[in-house]
């Protein structure tokens, strides 16, 4: 998909530029994907979804994907690939017909 692969170059240019690839070992790209993530739930506390910052998700959801691309692209995974094959395995585990409208887990259906 021609957009992953341009979001990816923008972020590899950006840190290229700024002798940041010393730290985006894969450990470190999983904790700042995982604190992003959680600045980004941070948003949500004692609100409801409609009460959060737009802006603010806008910024933080932006984060973690660029966190999410940095790590696909340490790995060498193609992320159009790597989602798609994601989904046509829950949609293994979760068969329409067991799963449609309820939040169990499929251990459970």
């Amino acid at each position: 998909m021609p957009e992953t692969k341009e979001i990816t170059e923008a972020l590899i240019r950006f840190r290229n530029e700024r002798d940041w690839e010393q730290y985006h070992n894969p450990k470190d790209l999983a904790v700042a994907l995982s604190v992003e993530a959680g600045e980004l739930l941070e948003l949500f506390l004692w609100k409801t979804g409609e009460q959060a910052d737009r802006e603010k998700v806008r910024e933080e959801l932006a984060d973690v994907f660029a966190f999410a691309f940095l790590m696909a692209e340490k790995y060498g995974f193609d992320v159009k690939e790597i989602v798609l094959d994601k989904i046509i395995a829950n949609g293994k585990k979760y068969p329409v017909d067991k799963a449609r409208g309820n939040a169990r887990k499929y251990s459970e259906l």
